[in-house]
């Protein structure tokens, strides 16, 4: 399984408002090899939000074909292309691949 991060640095106070935009039902829950999304609020800051916004696939191959997908460029322009400014400082992105896990005894 492949973990996609992008790691989301933003202006004070906006992190909570934008984090359900992350998770809104959409073409993303119809693409072959999708998991789940999840998205973390780090904590302790003071000087930025940040938020962490987790996407789980089978594969690499899977991911890429999300991010090459018309659906994925839908979902990342603006509703009304507005003039207001963003509050996204800037952003990575993280690729990791799960090595190990452990799971409460049932």
């Amino acid at each position: 399984m492949i973990i996609v991060t992008n790691r989301i640095k933003m202006k004070l106070g906006f992190a909570a408002k934008m984090a359900p935009m992350f998770t809104r039902p959409g073409a993303l829950q119809k693409m072959e090899g999708f998991v789940k999304v999840e998205v973390l609020l780090t904590k302790n800051l003071s000087e930025y939000d940040e938020l962490n916004v987790n996407m789980y696939w089978n594969t690499i191959e899977n991911f890429n074909h999300w991010k090459n997908s018309t659906a994925f460029k839908e979902a990342h322009t603006g509703p009304n292309n507005t003039e207001q400014e963003s509050p996204i400082l800037g952003s990575e992105i993280i690729i990791s691949e799960v090595a190990s896990t452990l799971e409460p005894n049932e």
